[in-house]
């Protein structure tokens, strides 16, 4: 019997439209490619995700694209213009609710984030609590941060469905006993939910 639904936020509750920000804000292909690779690619995202302190992570950012600086703190600085709640979020919490279902969130989430765009978070009053991952130092795809969930909530991984847009978080979730969905658009995700829901006897 499936009692709880854990839900990623990121690409999943909450848009993150960064490709079309960047490019808008930016302009030029190489340019954004290189401004990419010092934000993304470099690794550090994941440290404000792990809680570290921003302005610290921001500096590696920049030492790892010294040509391009005023790029790089630009995107950082507006990076809230890319962010916003998934029109679909709060109906699909309600319905899930109203059902009897217990609805988490775990997620991969910075307090820079959280205080560049808060109203993309709007749903958060409507979920029974969650784990986002700056506040415990740990990130998904570790197994540590599903086990931290089960914890802190006394979940059964078998009575739980997860869902994220990200295969190999989709796949650490999957070790760690959970039903998953692999989130790629609403209806799919929400129609597959539907099928674990049904396929489980109460």
């Amino acid at each position: 019997m499936i009692k709880t639904i854990v839900f990623d936020i990121g690409n999943v509750l909450m848009r993150f439209e960064y490709k079309s920000y960047v490019k808008k804000l930016l302009g030029d292909d190489d340019l954004i490619e290189k401004v990419n690779d010092a934000i993304w690619r470099t690794g550090y995202w994941n440290e404000l995700d792990l809680g570290y302190d921003p302005e610290l992570v921001f500096s590696k950012m920049l030492a790892a694209g010294p040509d391009y600086q005023n790029e790089i703190r630009m995107v950082i600085d507006n990076v809230g213009q890319c962010i916003g709640r998934a029109e679909y979020a709060k109906d699909w919490i309600k319905g899930l609710k109203e059902r009897g279902f217990q609805i988490l969130f775990l997620s991969n989430y910075s307090q820079y984030i959280m205080q560049a765009a808060p109203e993309a978070l709007d749903f958060l009053p409507l979920m029974d609590g969650g784990i986002f991952s700056c506040n415990i130092g740990l990130i998904k795809p570790d197994l540590k941060i599903f086990r931290s969930l089960c914890e802190e909530y006394r979940l059964d991984p078998e009575e739980c469905v997860f869902i994220d847009d990200n295969k190999d978080n989709i796949k650490a979730a999957q070790r760690a006993g959970f039903h998953t969905v692999h989130f790629v658009e609403f209806t799919q995700a929400k129609d597959e939910l539907e099928e674990i829901i049904r396929g489980i006897p109460d």
